[in-house]
């Protein structure tokens, strides 16, 4: 797995989306929630991921994207480390929880934290 975050990666499907809020489990690592859902693509990635920052929680758009701006970093660096023995297909949904502002190596310790339970519960 590359250390890429193409557009086929994204997720953008409304439906997908609905259905993984709907159906989906999650794992959460604070201030980190990760909604997940094994589905099947027509093309050939093995995980799409998106990511969310509450409006109630950073009212201006500069603050909230800069927080989606650090977790698709970090999602990008830390992908090939954790999901390379994948075999089936997910949708992936990041969501930011947290009240405050956070630096980027505080965002990737709870992403390294969030990718670890999640292995660990899909391989029981």
């Amino acid at each position: 797995m590359k250390f890429t975050y193409s557009k086929k990666e994204k997720l953008k499907s409304k439906k997908l989306i609905d259905q993984l809020f709907s159906e989906g489990q999650s794992v959460s690592a604070f201030p980190l929630r990760l909604v997940y859902l094994q589905t099947a693509f027509d093309d050939d990635v093995i995980v799409k991921t998106g990511v969310s920052v509450s409006k109630r929680n950073f009212k201006t758009a500069v603050d909230r994207n800069r927080v989606k701006r650090l977790l698709r970093e970090s999602y990008r660096l830390n992908k090939a480390i954790y999901f390379n023995n994948l075999t089936t297909q997910y949708a992936f949904m990041i969501l930011y929880i947290g009240k405050d502002k956070p630096t980027l190596t505080e965002v990737e310790n709870s992403m390294k934290r969030l990718f670890e339970k999640f292995t660990s519960k899909i391989s029981e």
